[in-house]
C-alpha cells in the first residue's frame, strides 16, 4: 500500500469549531469549508494544496490501494469519506499511538512532538493557524502561511509515525483502523423516526417531573439553595468533602452516594429527587438529540471511540457522544437499528474480569466452578448465610454478586455497605457495616490468593523503578521500567512512579496518581481482559460480509446478515471463547443475542 500523510485545513470561528460541535456536526454545517490540504504520499515531499486544488489532488491517488496517516483520523479521515466519497484501504492514527504508549498523557501533535523530541526545536507543532480564525475565503499571504504550517504538521505527523511504529504492536494497529472504520464507514443506523419520538417524549417528561415536584426550577438547579430546601423539609442533606478546597459541600450530584441512599431512604419524597435529576441531568434528552445531529444523511451513523481512553487500554466515549453508557435493554439502544436484510448481534464475556482475576490469583476453587458452570454468585451467597441458595433467594444472591465483583480488588467494608445501601450495582439493601465486615472476612478467607495476589502486584511494580529487576514476570505479565508489560506488547505503564510516606504514586492526566495493591489488581486484570476481547474483535472483523459497529465494555456488536441468524450468534460465541495462549486455561464464557436493533 502507498502511505499517505494527510492534514486537512478547515474554516473555523468562535461558533464554528470543534470546541462548539462534535466532527459530525461540524462537517454537515452549512458554512464547512476545506481550505486546503497537505500530503505526502510514501516518504516523497508533502504538498499543499489550496481549495481550489484539493478535490483534484485527493482524486488523483488510489485510496483503493492507500494507507491514511493523520493526528486524529477520525477527523481527517471522516472528511476524506464523507465530504469527498474517498475510501482508503487501511487507517494510521498517531495520536491513537500516542495514547497507547503513553496513557494517561496529552496525546496532542504538539505534546507528543516535545515529548519525542524534547531538545530538537525543529521539530515543534507551527501555531500559525490562529491567522485563520473566522477567516472564510483566505487571502494569498494567509494561504501562504497557512500552507507551511500544514506541511510542517503532516512531516511531524509521519515522523511521529515513523518513530512509533517499529515497537507498536501489530495487533493494536489493527485495532485502530477497526476503530476508525467504524466511525469513517459506518453501518449502523439510526432508527430516525423512533429516535425523534424519543426525543421529543424525554423533553416533555423533564418537564413535567419538574412542574409536578412544585419546586422552583433555581433551586432545584442550585446546590446550596436545594439543600437548603432539604433542611427544609426536615432532612439533612448529604455532604463529601471538596478535591479543591477541601471543604465539606453538598453531595447532591446523581453519582453521588450520599444522594442516592438519601433517595432510597425517603422514597415519599421521589417527586423531589427526580426534579432534581430532571433540572441537572437532561442526559436522555441531549444524547437523543446528538445522535440525532451526528447521524450522517443516509441515517448511518459514525461510531465514536476512543483508543486507550483509560490507563488499562480501555476506550472510551468522544465526539460530544459516549455510546459507553447507554443502559441496557434503554429506549436508546432500541434506536441503533441494522440495515435491511441483516440483524445486530450482541455477544457478552461473561464475568470476564472475575475469571481472569481467579485465574490470575491461582484460586483454583474458584476456577473449578467457572470451569463446572456452577453460578459463583449463588456459591457464594452460601457461604456468606451458611445455606443453599435458590433461584427464590433473590437479594442473597445479589449480595453474593456485589462481593464476588466488587470484593476482588481490595474493597472495605465501610464501602462495601455503602455500595449495597446506595444501590450502584442494582437494587438498594439495608446492609449494616457488621455486616459488611462478616461479608469481607468471609471472602478474603475463601480466597485467599485473591487477597495474596494485591501484595504480589503491589511488589511487582514496586520491583519496575529498579532497573535490576526489570524482566521479571508474574503470569503473563513482565516488569519493565515503571511499567508491566502485557502479554499483547502493550503495557501498564506508571508514568513518574515513585514512592511516598503514602505508599506509590504516579502522574496521570497532569494530576498526582496513588495507588496500592488493590488496585493495581485491577488495572491488570481489565487490562488482561481487554485483550481477551479485542482479539476476539479482530478475528470476528476478518469474517465476510460481517462488521463490527461498537464495543461497550464486555459486548461486542456485529452488523451481520439475517441468514441463518442462530449458527452466526453461535459462532460468534464460540469465538469469543477463545483464550489466547497466553492463558489457555482460562475458562471463558459467553452470551448473546440477536434483532433488528440494539436492544440487549
Amino acid at each position: 500500500m502507498d502511505l499517505i500523510t494527510l492534514d486537512f485545513e478547515t474554516y473555523y470561528d468562535t461558533k464554528i469549531s470543534l470546541r462548539k460541535l462534535n466532527t459530525m456536526e461540524y462537517v454537515k454545517h452549512d458554512m464547512f469549508k476545506v481550505q486546503g490540504v497537505g500530503i505526502k504520499i510514501n516518504e516523497d515531499e508533502t504538498y499543499w494544496y489550496g481549495a481550489d486544488e484539493t478535490t483534484e489532488a485527493l482524486e488523483n491517488i488510489n485510496w483503493s490501494n492507500a494507507a491514511l496517516l493523520c493526528h486524529n483520523t477520525m477527523f481527517d479521515g471522516y472528511i476524506l469519506t464523507h465530504h469527498y466519497n474517498l475510501t482508503p484501504k487501511y487507517y494510521f492514527d498517531t495520536r491513537a499511538m500516542s495514547s497507547g504508549v503513553w496513557p494517561g498523557q496529552s496525546a496532542s501533535l504538539k505534546d507528543v512532538a516535545i515529548r519525542l523530541y524534547p531538545f530538537n526545536n525543529s521539530m515543534r507543532k507551527g501555531e500559525d493557524l490562529i491567522k485563520t480564525k473566522g477567516v472564510y475565503d483566505l487571502p494569498p499571504d494567509i494561504e501562504k502561511t497557512l500552507g507551511i504550517y500544514c506541511i510542517q504538521d503532516v512531516d511531524l505527523t509521519y515522523q511521529v509515525y515513523k518513530d512509533l511504529l517499529p515497537s507498536y504492536p501489530q495487533s493494536e494497529l489493527d485495532l485502530i483502523n477497526l476503530i476508525c472504520k467504524m466511525f469513517c464507514e459506518p453501518k449502523l443506523l439510526i432508527d430516525r423516526h423512533r429516535l425523534e419520538a424519543y426525543h421529543k417524549q424525554e423533553h416533555l417528561n423533564a418537564e413535567k417531573t419538574i412542574d409536578d415536584s412544585g419546586i422552583d426550577r433555581k433551586v432545584l438547579s442550585s446546590n446550596q439553595q436545594f439543600a437548603e430546601h432539604i433542611y427544609s423539609m426536615g432532612l439533612v442533606p448529604p455532604t463529601k468533602v471538596s478535591p479543591t478546597t477541601g471543604k465539606d459541600i453538598p453531595a447532591l450530584g446523581k453519582n453521588d452516594a450520599g444522594f442516592t441512599q438519601m433517595a432510597n431512604m425517603y422514597p415519599q419524597f421521589k417527586h423531589v429527587w427526580d426534579a432534581r435529576l430532571a433540572v441537572k441531568s437532561r442526559l436522555s434528552e441531549t444524547r437523543s438529540k446528538r445522535l440525532l445531529d451526528s447521524a450522517n444523511d443516509d441515517d448511518t451513523l459514525p461510531v465514536p471511540l476512543r483508543y486507550y481512553a483509560a490507563h488499562t487500554g480501555r476506550f472510551g466515549g468522544t465526539e460530544k457522544l459516549n455510546l459507553q453508557n447507554m443502559p441496557r435493554k434503554s429506549e436508546i439502544r432500541k434506536c441503533l437499528i441494522a440495515p435491511h436484510g441483516h440483524f445486530v448481534y450482541v455477544a457478552d464475556l461473561s464475568q470476564i474480569e472475575a475469571r481472569m482475576l481467579a485465574w490470575l490469583a491461582g484460586e483454583d476453587a474458584l476456577l473449578q466452578q467457572f470451569k463446572d458452570g456452577v453460578d459463583v454468585y449463588k456459591a457464594f451467597a452460601s457461604i456468606i448465610y451458611d445455606k443453599p441458595i435458590s433461584k427464590t433467594n433473590e437479594q442473597e444472591r445479589f449480595v453474593g454478586k456485589v462481593a464476588i465483583l466488587g470484593l476482588g480488588y481490595g474493597m472495605g467494608y465501610k464501602k462495601f455497605a455503602m455500595t449495597l445501601r446506595a444501590g450502584a450495582m442494582g437494587p438498594a439493601i439495608d446492609f449494616s457495616d457488621a455486616q459488611a465486615k462478616e461479608v469481607v472476612d468471609a471472602y478474603r478467607t475463601t480466597y485467599p490468593n485473591i487477597k495474596f495476589l494485591w501484595s504480589r502486584l503491589e511488589n511487582l511494580v514496586k520491583m519496575s523503578m529498579h532497573k535490576d529487576n526489570y524482566g521479571h514476570t508474574l503470569g503473563p505479565l513482565t516488569v519493565a521500567r515503571h511499567s508491566l508489560t502485557l502479554p499483547n506488547g502493550m503495557a501498564l505503564k506508571y508514568h513518574g512512579l515513585h514512592a511516598t510516606a503514602d505508599g506509590l504514586a504516579y502522574k496521570s492526566r497532569g494530576k498526582p496518581q496513588y495507588t496500592y495493591g488493590g488496585r493495581i489488581t485491577e488495572n491488570a486484570i481489565q487490562a488482561l481482559a481487554r485483550i481477551i476481547i479485542t482479539d476476539s474483535m479482530l478475528r470476528l472483523a476478518k469474517q465476510k460480509d460481517e462488521h463490527i459497529v461498537l464495543q461497550v465494555h464486555d459486548e461486542i456488536i456485529i452488523i451481520a446478515t439475517n441468514t441463518d441468524p442462530h449458527a452466526t450468534m453461535e459462532r460468534i460465541i464460540k469465538d469469543m471463547c477463545i483464550a489466547p495462549s497466553w492463558c489457555l486455561d482460562l475458562p471463558l464464557a459467553a452470551e448473546g443475542g440477536f434483532d433488528t436493533s440494539y436492544s440487549k
